[in-house]
């Protein structure tokens, strides 16, 4: 059973859907007994670090999330903000983030990515895989995935790193840190590559 986490941030709908689709059974957890019973666990999100990260916070599925990812080891998935919010902080805010990766959340620089670099990343990119990883079976690299941000996940060592996108620079696009995954794509809106990234993680 895949639990998406409902805490007001994240395309929720659309993950459902795509699961409904594959029947893979799944549940939105609202609240924190409905984690008990997670397989994996997928943590979206969208908008700003600290709102993203001050909703989950008041929404009492912190403590429950940790009990699941850092004590059961279950698999969980963070999209787009909801993989910002595994790393240290943010530049975009002041809140402290999760801290399951050893990273920090960075805002491009156009002074370093060059000046036609614009903001947001928004459309298709490729993601080049670091190395082989369940999660990125049967991708179609030349594809790519569906972006939206401003803001790139820089981890402190690089053998978190899963995938590497370039945009101007090139930053991480996906990240493992054993059971902990994370997307900054948004597979929910990478037709059949984030169909088959979203059945892949159900098997994990």
């Amino acid at each position: 059973m895949i639990a998406i986490v409902n805490y007001g941030s994240g395309n929720i709908q659309a993950i459902a859907n795509i699961y409904k689709r594959l029947d893979v059974p799944f549940v939105v957890a609202s609240t924190p007994e409905a984690l008990d019973g997670a397989d994996q666990v997928i943590l979206p999100g969208v908008g700003a670090f600290d709102q993203a990260m001050n909703e989950l916070d008041a929404s009492g599925l912190r403590r429950a999330l940790d009990m699941c990812v850092l004590e059961r080891k279950r698999p969980i998935l963070g999209i787009c903000v909801g993989m910002q919010l595994l790393a240290r902080s943010s530049e975009e805010g002041q809140a402290e983030g999760l801290g399951w990766i050893d990273a920090k959340v960075k805002r491009f620089d156009r002074a370093v990515a060059g000046p036609r670099t614009q903001l947001p990343h928004m459309g298709w990119n490729t993601a080049e895989p670091a190395r082989a990883d369940p999660l990125l079976e049967n991708i179609e690299a030349a594809t790519g995935f569906y972006f939206l941000h401003s803001y790139y996940f820089s981890c402190r060592d690089p053998a978190d790193v899963l995938a590497t996108t370039a945009y101007g620079v090139p930053f991480a696009s996906a990240v493992r840190r054993q059971n902990i995954h994370g997307v900054q794509f948004h597979p929910e809106k990478s037709h059949q590559n984030g169909v088959q990234l979203l059945r892949n993680f159900a098997r994990l």
